[in-house]
C-alpha cells in the first residue's frame, strides 16, 4: 500500500473513543485512533493515527502537549495504566503496561518498553530500543541505569489511578454544563 493509500484508510477512520474516555478541548484525537475505557488525552495533545494505527490502553492518560504518532509500517500502543507526562513525544512505538514515561521523555520508532519501567523526563529513547520490564530509563540517549524495586514498581500505576479520578470529575463538570477552562 502507498503513502497516499494508507493516508486515505486511515484518515477516513473514525477515532474509537470509549464511553468513560476523557478528551479534553484542544485536544486532537485524529484518524485511526482507538481511546479504551477511562483512558484520558489532556489539554493541547495530538493523537495523529493518519498513516497507522493508535491505541491507547485502559486507565491510561496522555497528559498535556504531548504527541503521538507513527510510522508507515509501525503504530504506536500504548498499554494499561501508562502515564504519559507533559510535552512527551511517543512516535511508532509499543509502551507496555503500567508504565510511567515522563515529562518531555520521547521514544521513537519501534521502542519496546517493558511493563512496570520509568521513563525519566526528557529521555530519549531511540528508535528499535528494548527496554526490559522493571527498568528505570534515563539520559539522551537513554539508558538502562537499574532495576526498579517491587514498591516503586507498584507505585507507577497510583499515578494512572490519579488520572482516572481527575478525568471523571471533568467529564461530570462537562456533563453538567461547566466549562473546564
Amino acid at each position: 500500500m502507498n503513502l497516499s493509500e494508507q493516508l486515505q484508510r486511515h484518515l477516513d477512520a473514525t477515532p474509537r473513543i470509549h464511553s468513560t474516555a476523557f478528551v479534553a478541548p484542544g485536544a486532537d484525537v485524529i484518524g485511526d485512533v482507538t481511546l479504551e475505557e477511562e483512558s484520558s488525552v489532556w489539554f493541547q495533545s495530538v493523537l495523529r493515527g493518519d498513516i497507522n494505527r493508535i491505541v491507547i490502553g485502559p486507565r491510561s492518560n496522555i497528559q498535556d502537549g504531548s504527541v503521538v504518532h507513527l510510522a508507515d509500517d509501525y503504530g504506536t500502543y500504548v498499554g494499561e495504566l501508562v502515564t504519559v507526562g507533559h510535552k512527551a513525544i511517543l512516535h511508532a512505538c509499543t509502551i507496555g503496561d503500567e508504565v510511567l514515561v515522563g515529562m518531555g521523555a520521547i521514544v521513537l520508532d519501534g521502542a519496546e518498553i517493558g511493563a512496570r519501567s520509568i521513563i525519566g523526563a526528557g529521555a530519549l529513547v531511540t528508535g528499535g530500543k528494548k527496554i526490559p520490564p522493571g527498568s528505570l530509563v534515563l539520559g539522551s540517549p537513554a539508558k538502562v541505569v537499574r532495576t526498579l524495586t517491587l514498591e516503586e514498581q507498584a507505585g507507577i500505576k497510583v499515578w494512572a489511578e490519579k488520572y482516572v479520578a481527575l478525568s471523571k470529575q471533568y467529564r461530570e463538570r462537562t456533563r453538567a454544563g461547566i466549562s473546564p477552562i
